[in-house]
């Protein structure tokens, strides 16, 4: 085996990533404090060709030097909006016809390999602050909670984590129900 060269990776340019078809799903933070896992976010938000990130509450937006760092780029290719409240973004995303999915430790949550998404349905993923999770009465306007299934000590996961976690396990079902 033989190591990659950044240049055999066939990467999107940023404006080649502005026009790809994007898969049906959006992301929305509530209330994240860390810059560096509001980058980290963008960048998963990249690889599986993301919709938007909502920005919601004490969540920082691009540009800024922090997130840059994580980001590396990804905040200058996927497309973005902020909101002062979350609730603003989830209702408006609940009227354009998106599921929303908190991702949380919650009564009657659904774990996440339990969890398929339905072919042609959109989806809004809700994650939340590092410290309190996702807002209660945002889980309230939410149509699933979706739980990581966690064995350890801790039941606790790096946003950032929880993020690359979720997005993928949700980005490889949707794969499958494409075809």
């Amino acid at each position: 085996m033989r190591k990659l060269k950044n240049s055999e990776l066939n990467r999107k340019s940023v404006a080649e990533f502005k026009v790809a078809e994007k898969n049906s799903l959006v992301v929305v933070l509530d209330n994240i404090r860390s810059l560096n896992n509001i980058g980290s976010v963008f960048r998963t938000s990249d690889a599986f060709l993301i919709k938007k990130v909502f920005l919601c509450g004490i969540t920082a937006c691009p540009p800024h030097n922090e997130i840059r760092k994580t980001a590396l780029g990804a905040d200058e290719a996927v497309d973005w909006e902020n909101f002062e409240k979350t609730e603003s973004a989830v209702r408006q995303l609940k009227a354009e016809g998106f599921i929303l999915l908190a991702t949380e430790q919650a009564e009657n949550s659904t774990m996440l390999n339990h969890f398929f998404p339905k072919k042609g349905e959109k989806y809004a993923l809700i994650l939340g602050n590092e410290v309190k999770g996702v807002q209660q009465k945002i889980i309230d306007l939410c149509d699933f909670c979706i739980e990581i299934p966690q064995e350890g000590t801790k039941h606790s996961l790096n946003i950032a984590v929880s993020t690359g976690v979720v997005i993928w396990d949700l980005y490889s079902k949707m794969l499958t129900i494409k075809t």
